[in-house]
């Protein structure tokens, strides 16, 4: 069964898609962050404390929305194997 992911949960995202920003690159709502450096930093090692010092226009908020956002896709993975 494969994953369906809900246009309302993604709305619900601190996420923007837009082509005059970072070229399309989803990036955090009101900043030129993209989500991805997130991801990155934590991969490398960082906190995330040490990633919104790097990043002050991201938000706690938003950086645990779409943390909280991932595991819970992830889970949802599990349940459709």
């Amino acid at each position: 069964m494969p994953l369906v992911i809900d246009q309302k949960d993604l709305d619900r995202l601190p996420i923007m898609i837009d082509p005059d920003i970072v070229s399309g690159t989803p990036v955090f709502r009101g900043t030129r962050v993209p989500v991805e450096a997130l991801i990155s930093n934590l991969e490398a090692g960082l906190t995330l404390d040490e990633f919104l010092d790097n990043f002050p226009t991201v938000t706690r908020e938003q950086a645990l929305q779409v943390l909280e956002f991932s595991k819970t896709t992830l889970l949802k993975l599990r349940k459709t194997a």
